[in-house]
């Protein structure tokens, strides 16, 4: 049974409820302590701006282990040319906006609203969530955005004005955050882009036990 949140508690089912398409609850609000305490919890928001909100934990989940990074010898010898110019948190709010306008095949809609760009943009200035950005000739190209729950990075959406661009980035990243002691990127839901980055399934279980053990640890991005 799919639960209804109310305004006045920020506290969550447990994510093992949630039905079979993985959605657990729906309303509340996105509070930026609301949603953070989802993560902490396996879980995250998505839906569309005529929807109410809904919140997901799905089963199984897809992530990627920055030891089992796969890069294609196309992008390997991309990346060899450092064409593009890589930063990291220099403009977030560009990035969220430029992924909100990105099409994707199948969807008739963004699901990257107002509500959810306010929202993300507040986590970033609290120091939650955090961009990684493809820059050619001064502008932006390509990147993405997500959130950081202890040692684990869930990416939430990424974009490429130009061919690459974000794989690049992407693949910058993911050296960024190994360096740095992250030990899982959490994809949420399949990708075929991420599947060819080495992504994969893990059980729900699985998952939720990580984020316990990566909730009591504290590491920069």
């Amino acid at each position: 049974m799919i639960t209804k949140l109310t305004e006045h508690s920020e506290e969550f089912p447990h994510a093992s409820n949630a039905n079979n398409e993985g959605i657990l609850a729906f309303g509340g609000d996105l509070y930026p302590s609301r949603v953070m305490n989802a993560y902490n919890n396996g879980i995250f928001p998505w839906y569309n701006k005529e929807e109410p909100i809904l919140w997901w934990s799905p089963d199984p989940r897809f992530i990627l282990d920055p030891s089992d990074l796969h890069i294609s010898k196309t992008l390997k010898k991309t990346l060899k040319k450092e064409i593009f110019e890589i930063k990291f948190d220099t403009s977030f709010l560009e990035v969220i906006k430029n992924c909100a306008n990105t099409y994707r095949p199948n969807q008739n809609s963004t699901w990257i609203h107002p509500n959810m760009i306010h929202t993300y943009n507040k986590l970033h200035q609290q120091g939650y969530a955090h961009s990684f950005e493809a820059w050619f000739d001064g502008e932006l190209v390509g990147g993405g955005y997500g959130i950081v729950v202890g040692d684990i990075f869930c990416g939430e959406s990424m974009f490429s004005l130009v061919a690459d661009a974000s794989k690049v980035a992407f693949v910058h990243l993911i050296t960024r955050l190994k360096n740095n002691g992250f030990t899982l990127i959490d994809s949420q839901i399949y990708s075929e882009h991420l599947e060819n980055f080495g992504a994969k399934y893990i059980s729900r279980e699985i998952y939720l036990q990580k984020v316990k053990e990566s909730s009591k640890k504290h590491i920069n991005f």
